[in-house]
């Protein structure tokens, strides 16, 4: 018997899957279960949600979805799924989902690929093969209320062994622009590996760790594709983009260049390599959800030299692809070993 703790560090008992189990109890494991301090899946592959009041609920509604559990036959819609890409803008996850179904063989000539979310204006969603494209929208309000539904979405497909990766778009610190950045852990902005939130009035705060073994694999692939720079390095995750992130082009600004040339060099040798938005409570909640996560985001400038984007569109757009491509390889080489293996 395994002992877990929850936030309140209270013991929690985890049965013995090995021994013969009824299904309520294996429902419980599944719903009940914290994630324990070992890396992700160390009980089993499935999805894990912390919520006693869904097994009252006679029909689960993924209201910014236009999903629902009585409504579609989200098993026989999503149970396949094996990879999850998320990202902030529904036309680059779509971009996404028009590539990687032409890497794996599975578009033929103008192919399209509805939005399966299309009766809701809040969030994108495509799939093709065992991979699930979905946008976030910007922030970190935004991407939480899409990881919720999207967690529970896998659940209701009694999906396992997913594997979810967030691309996007960062400001590096002290990176030629272009680089792709694998992250180690996210950070708030006081550099700490760590997401705070705000719960029935009281401070909650959750842990942030990501994959390591993953971030390697995709490292590899990094090497393997040898077309740009891609490194691994701690992401900070902020609440704003002006001066949550030192910038000094907002519509306010209470600080000199060098008091931010001095925050982030002090970024910078807390290990962190770029900033974005969205990455601590995108970690926090997959690692509580037993999905494997990994956060890579192309850095579009070097924040040490500035702070608005002057490179061109076609610049821009090439460097937006890197993630994809990266993201793709990896897809496409665990499912060429799945078909050997």
């Amino acid at each position: 018997m395994i002992i877990f703790f929850t936030q309140s560090r209270e013991p929690m008992m985890c049965p013995d899957t090995s021994s013969p189990t009824t299904t309520t109890m294996r429902t419980w494991i599944k719903r009940r279960m914290p994630l324990s301090e070992e890396k992700n899946g160390a009980c089993d592959g499935s999805i894990y949600v912390n919520n006693p009041h869904l097994d009252s609920m006679k029909d689960d509604i993924l209201y910014h979805f236009n999903l629902g559990t009585s409504t579609h036959d989200l098993p026989a819609m999503f149970g396949d799924v094996k990879f999850v890409c998320v990202g902030g803008s529904p036309w680059r996850m779509r971009s996404f989902t028009e590539y990687i179904a032409k890497e794996l063989g599975l578009s033929e000539p103008n192919a399209e690929f509805p939005n399966i979310c299309e009766g809701t204006d809040r969030y994108a969603m495509y799939k093709v093969g065992p991979v699930l494209s979905v946008s976030h929208g910007m922030g970190i309000p935004s991407i939480s209320i899409m990881l919720h539904e999207l967690i529970k979405l896998l659940y209701h497909a009694h999906c396992t062994d997913v594997t979810v990766m967030r691309i996007g778009t960062s400001g590096g610190i002290g990176l030629k622009p272009g680089t792709v950045v694998v992250t180690k852990q996210s950070v708030d902005s006081v550099f700490q590996p760590r997401f705070e939130q705000i719960i029935l009035g009281k401070p909650v705060v959750r842990s942030t760790e990501l994959d390591a073994e993953l971030a390697e694999e995709l490292l590899q692939c990094g090497k393997d594709l040898a077309e740009f720079e891609t490194v691994i390095g701690n992401t900070m995750c902020t609440l704003d983009f002006y001066e949550g992130q030192a910038r000094l082009d907002g519509a306010f600004c209470s600080y000199s260049e060098e008091d931010k040339q001095s925050y982030l060099a002090e970024a910078y040798a807390a290990g962190v390599r770029n900033i974005e938005m969205e990455s601590s409570v995108f970690a926090a909640m997959c690692k509580l959800s037993n999905l494997r996560a990994a956060v890579v985001c192309v850095t579009l400038l070097d924040r040490l030299k500035g702070d608005q984007m002057t490179s061109s569109h076609d610049i821009l757009h090439n460097y937006q692809q890197r993630p994809q491509v990266l993201v793709g390889h990896y897809i496409k080489k665990k499912l060429n070993a799945y078909k050997k293996s």
